[in-house]
This record gives structure tokens, C-alpha cells and sequence, in this order.
């Protein structure tokens, strides 16, 4: 059945979630901002990993780079429209919004702050953009089981420090991924002839981990989610780079 997986992904982040929040009130704030600090730490090398596994090549048995300037260009011009639509105050607004309906006793302090970095963090990876491909390209659930394994781990690990706002993270996750697997059934055929451009985008996907980690290691000081759009450039310039070979992206 296709789109099993995401719905796996879900359940483990709200199962997972609830774990957390059942942590959290037995533990000292010291262990929260500790643990918090280990999840940065951890989410920082995993978007570093995916990241470097992307931008690097060998070439005649020498390591080079490859996608450097498409991951150049892909950064300034989603950090244009991001900032033009301003996606990370509506994302802001859209926590604020839920929190409101939900009684006071589930919310708290970090509701928004939870609701944002779990929905980014979980979204952008490069598992998700594959996985939910696979998924709506032949029902392969592997990827994003193994992904509900890891998003469950650090749902417990979110949710210990910011609380139930990570849980509901799980309503956007479905909606990206859901919209992700429902669409590979109709983009198969030019997916087929670019196979390239998933690579691509895992790889910038990486990079806004990284961003992530280091938001809450020390403090927030990139706007994640107005480089959200960078995610799609590379479905620009394959365009681009289609009609004109010699572009050097």
C-alpha cells in the first residue's frame, strides 16, 4: 500500500513523542539542556554526513567536490524566496495557531519551538525526499521504516526538552511525505531520465540539517525554515541545464 511508510513515520514520532514528554517531567533541567545539546550534536553530523556523501566525488582516484555551485546558487535563491514568502514566521504563526487550539495543559513554553524544529528537522532529510519516492514509486517502505526508527529515537530525545510540539510535527510530516509519494507516481517517467537530481536534492536537504544542529546548540541563529525553498533549485536548474548543456551548475 502505498504511503504505509509515512504513516509508520507518524506513528513513531507521536509514540516517540510521548515518550519523551513522560522523560521530561522527571528530569532536572540541567539533564534537558544536556540532552539537548547531545541531539544538536547529533543532528549536526548526521546533516554533515548526508551532506558530504553528496558533495563528494572521486575523479581518476583523487576525492573532488561535485554540485558546489548548484549548492551555491540553490542556498541564495531559496534564501530569496523564503525570505520573500517569510516561511519561518508563518511556520512560527502555524505553531502558535495549533498550540491555540489545544487545551493549556499539553502546551507549554516550547510548544512552537518544538512544533518547528521537529517539523523541519524530520521533513528536509534526505530519507524523507527518497523514501517517500520509493514509496510512491514501486511501495518500497525500507527507507522510510528505517527513517521511522531514527525519527522515533529523536522525537523521545525532543520531546524530553521542548515538549508536546514535537508531536505534532507529525501532521506536517504527513503532509509532505504524503504529497511526496503521491506525486512520484505521476513525475516517474522524468525522475527516470534526471536520476541525478534526487541526489541533488538530498544533498542541500543535508545542508539545512546541518543548520538545524547548529540552531540548537547555540541558539537560533539561521532561519531554516526560509531555506526551505533551496530544496527544490536543483528542479530548476536540471530544467535549465537541459536546455542549456554548457550551463556550469
Amino acid at each position: 500500500m502505498h504511503g504505509l511508510g509515512t504513516l509508520v513515520n507518524c506513528a513513531a514520532i507521536i509514540i516517540g513523542s510521548a515518550v519523551g514528554i513522560l522523560i521530561k517531567g522527571g528530569l532536572a533541567k540541567r539533564f534537558e539542556e544536556t540532552i539537548f545539546s547531545a541531539v544538536g550534536l547529533s543532528v549536526m553530523f548526521i546533516g554533515l554526513g548526508g551532506a558530504l556523501a553528496g558533495f563528494l566525488a572521486i575523479d581518476n582516484g583523487a576525492l573532488t567536490t561535485q554540485y558546489t555551485m548548484m549548492m551555491v546558487l540553490s542556498l541564495i535563491i531559496g534564501a530569496v524566496i523564503g525570505e520573500a514568502l517569510d516561511i519561518e514566521t508563518r511556520l512560527d504563526h502555524l505553531g502558535g495557531w495549533i498550540k491555540g487550539k489545544l487545551p493549556e495543559k499539553l502546551t507549554g513554553n516550547t510548544f512552537v519551538d518544538g512544533f518547528v524544529t521537529a517539523s523541519v528537522l524530520f521533513c528536509v532529510g534526505a530519507m524523507a525526499i527518497v523514501g517517500s519516492l520509493e514509496d510512491g514509486l514501486n511501495g518500497n517502505f525500507t527507507t522510510l521504516f528505517a527513517k521511522s526508527v531514527l525519527d522515533g529515537i529523536t522525537s523521545i530525545l525532543l520531546a524530553s526538552s521542548l515538549g508536546f510540539g514535537v508531536a505534532v510535527s507529525a501532521l506536517p510530516l504527513l503532509i509532505y511525505q504524503g504529497g511526496i509519494t503521491l506525486l512520484a507516481q505521476f513525475i516517474r517517467p522524468y525522475l527516470e531520465n534526471y536520476p541525478s537530481l534526487i541526489s541533488q536534492m538530498s544533498c542541500i536537504g543535508s545542508v539545512l540539517i546541518v543548520a538545524i544542529g547548529i540552531n540548537m546548540i547555540f541558539g537560533k541563529k539561521i532561519k531554516v525554515g526560509n531555506l526551505l525553498p533551496a530544496i527544490f533549485m536543483p528542479i530548476l536548474f536540471t530544467l535549465l541545464k537541459s536546455l542549456f548543456p554548457s550551463l556550469p551548475i
